[in-house]
């Protein structure tokens, strides 16, 4: 387990492919490497006698497990590390290739999965968008939790395919949806009081802001919006926080897909994702 000591070569490697990252150098950057403030452990394969300044293994382990980079003894080693206790994990993500060498390790212990996504385009944008964004987007205040609830916890159950209510009734997704609108990071359209598209900055690092949670109302859908308002979040990105922007979708979501290319967006990459 890497830890303080491991620091520059931690960050030396989340740098070098900072949109794969961002998930990982958002906490780095925000809490540093020790396990107990980042809410999970640094793994990497450790062949040397002393320790360098260049990790080619590198995996993170907290409420999702990410594997970031790493040959096939180190996927084994990570998978190793994994099985010494009961999963924690809700998710395995990151790099398809790397995720899907992960999962063939596990598999037999951990399976099966709920959904394997094997296919997720990676995309970033780092100019401004190519289309023209929703000006009714806007940055969601505390005071609107309750009304924006609803439509995350609608976005959850489409796209995740679980209630994220079930087991504590919904607080602690209550908590993390509170904690992304007081961090200015949550976006939304209202009509008439109601949410009718939306999207977050999940994670933030110092270089990219990776966009989650893309919504649109059902009875909204087929207008333009989920283009223009994800334009708006972009625009907030690259030329409010001079961030790239970046987002990774399921390949098989054809109406994303070409929402987001329209927007500007370029693919940079293959994300792999196994849920449990």
């Amino acid at each position: 387990m890497l830890n303080a000591r491991d620091d520059a070569a931690i960050r030396a490697a989340l740098a070098a492919d900072p949109i794969v990252s961002c998930m990982v150098s958002s906490r780095v950057e925000a809490v540093g490497v020790e396990p107990r403030r980042l809410g999970g452990e640094l793994w990497t394969l450790d062949r040397r006698p002393l320790r360098s300044s260049w990790l080619d293994a590198l995996c993170f382990s907290g409420p999702n497990l990410i594997p970031l980079r790493g040959d096939r003894a180190a996927l084994r080693a990570f998978a190793d590390r994994a099985l010494r206790r009961a999963r924690q994990c809700s998710s395995l993500v990151g790099p398809a290739t790397l995720v899907l060498g992960l999962w063939e390790e596990l598999a037999m212990a951990w399976g099966p999965a709920r959904d394997v996504r094997t296919s997720q385009p990676l995309m970033a944008i780092e100019t401004p968008p190519a289309v023209e964004p929703d000006p009714h987007v806007r940055r969601v205040v505390p005071s609107e939790l309750d009304t924006y609830l609803p439509a995350a916890i609608a976005m959850f159950i489409e796209e995740v395919g679980v209630d994220p209510r079930l087991g504590d009734g919904g607080a602690s997704y209550r908590s993390r949806v509170a904690e992304l609108i007081s961090a200015g990071r949550a976006f939304a359209r209202f009509e008439d009081g109601e949410v009718v598209f939306k999207a977050e900055i999940g994670a933030l690092s110092a270089t990219v802001g990776q966009i989650q949670g893309v919504w649109v109302h059902p009875e909204w859908r087929g207008r333009g919006l989920g283009t223009a308002g994800t334009a708006a979040v972009v625009q907030h990105l690259v030329d409010d926080l001079g961030r790239i922007a970046s987002l990774y979708v399921n390949s098989y979501n054809a109406p994303a897909l070409a929402a987001y290319r329209k927007v500007g967006f370029r693919q940079v990459g293959e994300f792999a994702t196994v849920l449990f």
